[in-house]
């Protein structure tokens, strides 16, 4: 089995559409709510979202804080922080973080709450647009800002197509986005983070060469999660692939002539990583910044 490269680019048709709607209906909402996934807080920014918002305020969201490491997670935050953006950290499924949001709305929005009070507007609703990159979370977090379930909620990147307006009580009302990622990726690991998180569907990259380049990753920043859920010692010597056929075999993952079932591991390593099974992991650090 020979190494291979990853290299992922994914930008859809009906993404072109969703981009002009958004630039459309800036102009209805008072600030941007950035969802963005806490294991890659920079890859799962979108960049051209300042130039679509039109510099609008806007509050970042690091969900799925459960699935990242705290550690570095802490240290994300601070980086953001110290830069001037206005940060929450959530995970959107248990609720941890979430009510803080209508606290961290009012904070960045201080001043024009005040300047509506002094009107004599002081009920107006606060608008948002929620936005993000596919499968980070964004209609869960609306669900339970909400209270109840609002917005269409999937594993699989893709599933919110047009805008839907949510009203949540506390006077805010919330616009759901589809999904927006941009026409290139800046860098090969920028490409590969977003597909191992399932930004990006499955079946656009090779996904044996995605979970061998997985694996590689685990065994310099995780050495201790993948021994403990692989069975797989660090060796600095062996290539991805090995990796990956020595963790099918010892998943028992076999087919006919006794060849190693490498698709199968593959899809389960993903699936793993997604769903938190390995362990609490970060993907990309601010240090690793430019």
């Amino acid at each position: 089995m020979e190494e291979k490269s990853v290299n992922v680019q994914w930008f859809p048709g009906h993404m072109t559409k969703a981009k002009r709607m958004m630039a459309d209906s800036v102009r209805l909402v008072d600030a941007v709510c950035e969802i963005a996934d806490a294991r890659i807080p920079a890859s799962s920014r979108n960049p051209e979202l300042e130039e679509i918002t039109g510099g609008k305020p806007r509050l970042l969201i690091l969900n799925r804080v459960d699935l990242a490491d705290p550690a570095v997670t802490k240290r994300w935050a601070k980086y953001y922080k110290d830069r001037g953006v206005a940060v929450l950290e959530t995970d959107s499924r248990s609720g941890q973080g979430v009510k803080a949001f209508p606290a961290a709305v009012r904070a960045l929005l201080k001043e024009q709450i005040a300047a509506w009070a002094a009107k004599g507007q002081a009920n107006r609703p606060v608008k948002l647009m929620v936005a993000g990159v596919p499968n980070v979370g964004k209609s869960t977090f609306i669900n339970k800002v909400a209270g109840r379930k609002a917005a269409a909620v999937s594993d699989r990147p893709g599933v919110t197509r047009g805008k839907q307006w949510i009203t949540v009580d506390r006077g805010m009302e919330l616009m759901d986005t589809p999904g927006l990622l941009w026409p290139r990726f800046d860098t090969k690991e920028m490409g590969e983070h977003l597909a191992w998180t399932g930004a990006v569907k499955d079946g656009v990259a090779d996904m044996e060469a995605l979970a061998a380049d997985l694996l590689l990753f685990l065994r310099e920043k995780y050495p201790a999660l993948l021994e403990a859920r692989y069975k797989l010692t660090a060796d600095p010597t062996l290539q991805g692939w090995v990796l990956l056929e020595l963790a099918a075999r010892k998943r028992g993952f076999l087919i006919s002539g006794g060849e190693v079932d490498t698709e199968r591991m593959s899809a389960i390593l993903l699936d793993e990583l997604r769903a938190g099974k390995i362990g609490r992991i970060s993907l990309e650090a601010p240090e690793e910044q430019p």
